[in-house]
């Protein structure tokens, strides 16, 4: 028998028919023989939706920042992108349809737990949450912060309204399924995957309410994908999910923490308010490294001894607060924030307080989350 021209003799030699027709070639030849190369299973991620503007609507393709948020069930989500079955097996969940501005405490937790019951199950691999941007990292971080596992758990929203012209949504959603899908995201924590970026849900942060590249840290990103390619750079060194003190099973309801904001001429009414209204902790939101004004200094001690925890945090975007500076905070039992803006150190002082701590567990509980 004649080989064919373009199979020449190195059909005798298995390696050098590798090597000289490539992979694509010994694969063919190898289902011609009967010996069919397996292929891997592909990985089981669970979408967990909540709403936003991932599932928006305009009224034209040029409505980028005009819409109504959480229009679009999950489902509808999912058969818009079919793309999303090459990376994983993907199933949805809708636990809420609301704009995230008007997520509550009860919200954080109900998400929660649903995220705590489905990483137990050894069937599911990841976990993404779609998510509006307006309360995003609040969210990112208390998953960060409750649920106990290695697996990924990534956070997902979108600028633009799957409806409008250049919508980052479709593309934000399949990079959050490729990231939860992959081996290398686990055991860095809660992810929030937008703009082509991996950052962490404790440092991300939403800059700019306009443009896609809204979220940003401080400190960097962890990392980058490309084409559904994961590229790391830096990795989390603050505690959390699988090494974390807490546990989103071990509580039900969330203290009332609230926030009062610091500015020129900002009298003391607001800290009074506060103080009489049955909070566990109030963050005062401070000018520059947490400063306070000079009329409050007595109202927010007031409320200490009230056995209320006084944190002072900043509004200032980036940096963050030294404590015994600015205010003598050893002297009255104050904690500082550290590196967290006012809505992350609520989320935290909230999920410590569940467990009763005092102000000097307290404040090493914001050096080590």
């Amino acid at each position: 028998m004649q080989l064919p021209l373009q199979l020449p003799l190195q059909l005798l030699n298995p390696l050098k028919l590798v090597t000289g027709l490539g992979l694509a070639a010994f694969v063919s030849l190898s289902s011609l023989s009967g010996c069919a190369v397996a292929q891997p299973a592909k990985p089981t991620v669970v979408i967990l939706a909540t709403g936003g503007t991932i599932a928006g609507a305009g009224a034209s393709a040029v409505n980028s920042a005009t819409y109504a948020a959480a229009k679009v069930p999950v489902d509808k989500l999912l058969a818009g992108l079919p793309e999303l079955a090459s990376v994983a097996n993907v199933r949805g969940e809708q636990v809420f349809q609301i704009a995230s501005e008007s997520f509550t405490n009860d919200n954080l937790v109900k998400l929660g737990k649903r995220v705590s019951a489905l990483v137990k199950q050894p069937d599911v691999d990841g976990i993404v949450v779609t998510h509006g941007t307006d309360t995003l990292e609040e969210t990112a971080y208390f998953l960060n912060l409750v649920v106990r596992t290695s697996k990924p758990i990534v956070v997902v929203g979108s600028m633009r309204p799957g409806t409008a012209l250049s919508a980052d949504g479709a593309l934000n959603l399949f990079d959050a399924v490729s990231v939860a899908a992959s081996k290398d995201a686990g055991g860095k924590g809660v992810l929030v995957t937008m703009n082509d970026e991996i950052n962490s849900g404790r440092d991300v942060v939403k800059l700019v309410n306009i443009k896609t590249e809204a979220f940003k840290s401080q400190w960097g990103p962890l990392g980058m994908i490309v084409e559904g390619n994961n590229y790391w750079f830096r990795a989390p060194v603050k505690r959390h999910t699988a090494q974390s003190e807490f546990n989103i099973d071990d509580f039900d309801v969330l203290p009332a923490v609230e926030i009062v904001y610091g500015y020129g001429n900002m009298p003391r009414s607001a800290v009074d308010l506060f103080g009489n209204a049955g909070v566990k902790a109030l963050i005062h939101a401070g000018t520059g490294n947490g400063s306070v004004a000079d009329r409050n200094v007595a109202a927010l001690q007031e409320v200490r001894a009230k056995g209320i925890q006084v944190i002072r945090s900043s509004r200032v975007p980036a940096g963050f607060v030294l404590r015994n500076a600015e205010q003598p905070d050893d002297k009255y039992d104050w904690v500082v924030a550290h590196d967290l803006n006012p809505q992350k150190a609520r989320i935290l002082a909230a999920v410590a307080l569940t467990r009763g701590v005092d102000s000097k567990e307290l404040q090493r509980i914001f050096w080590q989350y």
